[in-house]
């Protein structure tokens, strides 16, 4: 599972990162051809590296919680949002946005709010487990 969301990671960080920067410094710059490119392999393995050594770990807090709520779940509806359209629909040339603009983050916000409830959740019965409950 954790080389999955890894992968997930980092597939997203940079599909994201390249197709985002590379339209602003198109419209800023007028032709970038290798500076999106390096920008999304940068972010591609800054997300992976993070996610890789923050699952490793099995105390997490609350922060930490909501945190890989929402890269997991951004990344698989982020990933289903934009590869899905390209496999069903390839004629459509505006397919992959769906995963840019709705899919990737409402998978997002929608992750991080499943994660602070697994916190929440897991707090609970981990706080009666040793007599202790978390600040509500």
């Amino acid at each position: 599972m954790r080389a999955f969301l890894t992968f997930i990671s980092a597939i997203s960080a940079y599909f994201f990162t390249f197709w985002m920067s590379g339209a602003l410094l198109f419209s800023i710059i007028g032709t970038a051809e290798m500076l999106p490119f390096l920008l999304a392999c940068a972010a591609g393995i800054a997300a992976g590296r993070y996610v890789w050594l923050h699952t490793a770990s099995f105390k997490t807090g609350a922060i930490s919680s909501i945190l890989y709520g929402a890269v997991a779940t951004g990344g698989v509806a982020f990933a289903a949002g934009f590869f899905g359209p390209i496999i069903l629909t390839p004629g459509a040339n505006q397919g992959p946005l769906l995963g840019l603009f709705i899919t990737g983050p409402l998978g997002f916000i929608v992750g991080a709010i499943g994660g602070w409830i697994h916190w929440l959740v897991r707090g609970r019965r981990a706080g009666d487990a040793q007599g202790i409950h978390p600040a509500r």
